[in-house]
């Protein structure tokens, strides 16, 4: 009779239902940019070699899920589904991601986390990078003069006069037309344009091009418009900033809040401040700056902590995929350090490594401290966890893929999703159910180049996490009925009870990956990126 006493008051408290409970919980949604499973040192205690003091505090202080997952081994499409609680291969970016100057991914009419929050009295802010597309304004006869290629050497009135027409004017269809009442960030760091946005219009208006200096390996990829000056270095810090400055903003004006602080960080450009260099023990430049993105997740703690709204946060802190392999993976591992623990692959693979990432919430008062699960969990779930809290029922149309996590942060320990898709870089799917993972075509479909003829493969997770025997000539049954359960996931548009719906696009990541021109724009990208 406690036991169940208990529970009806946590259950009430969580909802906002008991008489005399506390108000409604802020919400916190910390998605690092590239942060590998085993960066997290917590997650990774034998070969991880980056000390991670406030993501490790954070995991004690909360729960901490070891099989939790992003929709794609790439940003844009796990940003969709973090946001949407929709798997992003319902829409038209099925492989790939948003690019430069892309137009909105996110459809005006669909729900958002943010969007969920403010129909409940929530103040919302988005701080960081975006990523999903905007109406820039740009005309399409005049492209060429904002996506500058590496052989102009300094920009011209032409140049100037377009930048001027284009940035003095707000931009439609941004964060803040997706259910966000403010939004600061750079939206893509490593590309143009070079400056801060803050709601729908540029910070200053850019002028010059970015200097030669910042196009080099590991730092901005693409040439374009700049603000006179700019740095890379400061973007981070600058995002801690205004975090803070908002959390401490809205704890005095007693309004609940929700904010999404998608990091810029340790993607590239990896523009590592001073106080951080030589930090780590590796002697390179990405565990440097995985220790700087650590230190700004501490200062937003410290803020709540601060602001006396620590104990009436929820907060989740995330990855968008696993580390990128050309910025060290493997001159780490040979220092004993190894970005994806110990799973194959990395970002952009449909391999573990590609979308298995840091996954921990914390809760204090419904949460445990310290607690570790290792049900199957997505980042598609956010969005049903927050419902559930609200004490709402999502509508149909809305968090088609989303399932709660409240039962788990409760306690329980039971399966709260049948399934779910996570994608490579380059659309191929990945289907999980229970322990069995089918991949739909050869090889992790990221930045590697596919060999091999196999047409599948399968692996069980629970007994080889590193995906190294492929099951599929020995189990055809399980295949077939994976690949009928992939079917009706795709032809019922949603993967959780309710009404069928209908996907944007025909959905083609279960027949053997994407069209060749996406596969083209994820190869460049890496090329880009890397240096090569």
């Amino acid at each position: 009779m406690k036991r169940l006493l208990t529970g009806i008051i946590l259950s009430c408290a969580a909802s906002g239902n008991l008489a005399g409970a506390s108000p409604k919980p802020n919400f916190v949604v910390i998605l690092a940019d590239d942060l590998g499973y085993g960066d997290m040192q917590c997650n990774n205690p034998q070969r991880g070699k980056i000390p991670t003091p406030h993501m490790d505090r954070l995991a004690a202080e909360g729960m901490r899920f070891t099989d939790g997952h992003s929709s794609s081994g790439v940003c844009s499409p796990s940003r969709y589904t973090l946001l949407t609680g929709r798997y992003h291969w319902r829409t038209r970016l099925q492989s790939g991601i948003v690019g430069v100057f892309g137009e909105p991914l996110i459809a005006p009419d669909r729900l958002t986390i943010a969007g969920l929050a403010k129909q409940h009295g929530y103040r919302t802010a988005c701080v960081g990078k975006w990523h999903l597309g905007r109406d820039w304004g740009v005309p399409q006869e005049k492209r060429e003069l904002f996506h500058v290629g590496r052989n102009v050497a300094a920009a011209t009135d032409e140049h100037r006069a377009a930048w001027r027409e284009v940035f003095s004017k707000p931009m439609a269809n941004g964060p803040t037309a997706r259910g966000f009442d403010e939004y600061f960030g750079t939206d893509v760091p490593n590309w143009p344009p070079y400056c801060f946005i803050e709601n729908d219009r540029t910070v200053g208006i850019p002028s010059e091009l970015l200097p030669a200096r910042l196009l080099t390996p590991h730092l901005a990829s693409l040439q374009g418009p700049a603000l006179k000056g700019w740095k890379l270095e400061p973007i981070l810090p600058a995002l801690g900033d205004r975090a803070c400055q908002f959390i401490a903003r809205q704890a005095q004006a007693r309004q609940p809040f929700l904010l999404y602080l998608p990091l810029t960080s340790p993607h590239t450009p990896l523009a590592v401040n001073d106080e951080w260099k030589g930090r780590s023990s590796l002697g390179m430049v990405y565990p440097d700056f995985v220790m700087e993105t650590d230190a700004v997740i501490g200062r937003v703690l410290d803020a709540l902590q601060r602001s006396g709204v620590a104990e009436n946060t929820l907060v989740f802190f995330t990855s968008d995929n696993g580390c990128a392999p050309y910025i060290g993976a493997k001159e780490m591992e040979a220092k004993g350090h190894f970005p994806s623990g110990p799973l194959r692959g990395y970002k952009a693979d449909v391999w573990e490594g590609g979308h298995r990432v840091p996954y921990v919430v914390r809760w204090p008062g419904v949460v445990q401290p310290g607690r570790v699960c290792r049900q199957l969990v997505h980042q598609a779930d956010i969005m049903a966890t927050l419902a559930d809290v609200l004490g709402v029922k999502l509508p149909d149309n809305a968090g088609e893929d989303s399932f709660s996590l409240l039962p788990l942060l409760r306690g329980e320990d039971k399966p709260i999703r049948p399934n779910a898709v996570s994608c490579a870089g380059r659309g191929t799917a990945g289907l999980r159910q229970g322990p069995w993972k089918l991949i739909f075509g050869p090889g992790g479909g990221g930045y590697d180049k596919d060999s091999g003829d196999i047409p599948v493969q399968l692996y069980n997770i629970d007994n080889d996490l590193g995906e190294t025997k492929n099951l599929a000539a020995q189990k055809p049954e399980r295949v077939a009925e994976m690949k009928a359960l992939m079917e009706k996931l795709i032809a019922d548009g949603r993967s959780t009870p309710g009404a069928p719906q209908k996907n944007d696009a025909e959905v083609k990541i279960h027949k053997g990956g994407v069209p060749p021109p996406a596969k083209k724009a994820v190869r460049a990208k890496a090329k880009r990126s890397s240096g090569k």
